[in-house]
């Protein structure tokens, strides 16, 4: 008899033959311009840390004070003995920096997809949602039971051809596109996106886990950085990325934030994000209201460290923020580029398929505020000196 994991087994095989294993590296240090990984000082050029505010001592202060308050965990779920003032209190203020009604919180980002969108469109209804949105918008609508209508990236053309197709089909329609594509590092139209569902009548809504903290006054995100107050039902966001925690929200009209509190599975079923990081969040929300240091230094980052791969002859693709895509191929082409970045002390991983699709792999760069320019400097000497050894430039 066969074994039933024989499957399992040739699966892997073939990902490393097609260079699309993942070989996970371990760290071991607080995230910042440099890590030790894998037992080795490197430069951090992958991390979501957009402003470095993962390590800094106010975020790890809020956490110790609210451990010794309310302990590690809140044992429950949100709807039995769960929600902590903590939680209110970050709500609250979340949606204060957002300049919406209300706010809900959840354990991740992508959770928090999972959550909205199955309660607001199910099997007699639609989504269109952009061909490249990320996977957790794309799971979300699947387990709503919508019919999933994708149209062109990043296209509101395309997006009024789809809509006008298939008109009459559907009881209610949801327009999802994500804010800052976290593969290329392009914005979607907005403006335009936002007038096309508005003449059919279309709820909007935008997951904006790589623009809050990066986009808009202050890091208010794509919805103010376009001036769209008001016109977005849904923005979804992360705690993750540029608020250096961990969870997730929802933001948007007050009926649907109370919907969601009554009927979003993962705020019934799964408990709420510990103590520790609901005060770093505020902690983080409260360096972000202070002043745009941070992120006037990340942006000018990003300029000088685009800027240098440019002149290198690097392909970045189409990027507008600080992610910079450094396109390469094939798969076990960008594999290899990331280890060699590695032995010059340059820590920045390979994606490609399924990430990306085929032939089109890369290293993605994530340039950080907690970066210095001389640390800039390093990285990219390391990229030229990798780059023309392997026929990249």
């Amino acid at each position: 008899m066969a074994d039933r994991l024989d499957f399992i087994r040739t699966e892997l095989d073939a990902l490393r033959t097609q260079g699309l294993y993942n070989d996970i590296r371990a760290i071991d240090s607080p995230q910042g311009a440099w890590l030790t990984v894998d037992g080795r000082r490197a430069l951090n050029l992958c991390s979501n840390n957009y402003l470095g505010l993962a390590n800094d001592p106010r975020l790890r202060e809020a956490a110790r004070r609210a451990i010794d308050e309310f302990g590690v965990g809140p044992a429950a779920v949100r709807t039995i003995a769960g929600t902590l003032t903590l939680h209110l209190r970050l709500e609250r203020r979340l949606a204060a920096f957002k300049g919406v009604p209300a706010a809900i919180s959840f354990p991740s980002g992508f959770v928090s997809n999972l959550a909205v969108i199955p309660a607001l469109v199910g099997k007699e209804d639609a989504i269109f949602s952009d061909e490249l949105n990320h996977a957790s918008v794309i799971d979300g609508g699947r387990l709503s039971g919508a019919r999933i209508v994708r149209y062109g990236h990043a296209d509101a053309a395309s997006l009024e051809a789809r809509i006008r197709e298939a008109a009459g089909t559907y009881r209610r329609g949801l327009v999802v596109t994500d804010g800052v594509f976290s593969m290329d590092g392009d914005l979607a139209p907005l403006p335009d996106i936002v007038d096309a569902a508005e003449r059919h009548g279309l709820l909007t809504m935008v997951d904006d886990a790589h623009g809050e903290g990066v986009l808009g006054r202050g890091g208010r995100g794509i919805v103010d950085h376009f001036g769209l107050h008001g016109r977005i039902d849904v923005e979804v966001g992360t705690m993750s990325k540029a608020f250096g925690v961990v969870g997730g929200y929802v933001a948007g009209r007050a009926e649907i934030v109370e919907w969601l509190r009554q009927r979003a599975r993962p705020f019934l079923f799964s408990s709420a994000v510990p103590p520790a990081d609901a005060a770093a969040g505020l902690a983080a929300i409260d360096i972000l209201e202070a002043s745009t240091e941070r992120v006037d230094k990340l942006w000018a980052n990003a300029r000088h460290f685009k800027e240098g791969l440019r002149r290198l002859g690097f392909d970045i693709g189409r990027s507008e923020t600080p992610i910079v895509p450094v396109m390469l191929g094939e798969a076990d082409r960008a594999q290899a580029f990331s280890r060699a970045l590695f032995e010059k002390g340059v820590f920045a991983t390979a994606i490609g398929f399924p990430t990306v699709p085929r032939g089109q792999a890369r290293i993605r760069v994530m340039v950080s505020a907690a970066h210095e320019r001389a640390d800039l400097d390093a990285g990219l000497a390391a990229f030229a000196e990798v780059g023309r050894a392997r026929g990249a430039i």
